[in-house]
């Protein structure tokens, strides 16, 4: 699983977010989705074989600019994560 950071430009409000999140949430291979129009970013927990390039096309289709994309491993956190 990796995590992938975009930058996106013309998110004002929480619809936007929402319009952002659910196109994204259609592309294959993506599992989780999360805007904030306030960072001005929508961070992406997908498989490693997710095409960020279809992500990106998919929110600029909705009329919003995608600036830089950050891609790194995805890390699990939560109660039964951790490691003895």
């Amino acid at each position: 699983m990796i995590k992938i950071v975009l930058e996106v430009e013309g998110m004002h409000c929480g619809m936007c977010e929402t319009h952002v999140n659910d196109v994204v949430r259609r592309v294959e291979g993506v599992k989780k989705v999360k805007s904030s129009h306030a960072k001005g970013r929508t961070e992406v927990v997908a498989e490693d074989s997710v095409n960020t390039e279809l992500i990106k096309e998919a929110i600029a289709k909705q009329g919003y600019g995608v600036g830089r994309i950050e891609t790194q491993p995805y890390e699990k956190h939560g109660l039964f994560s951790h490691k003895r």
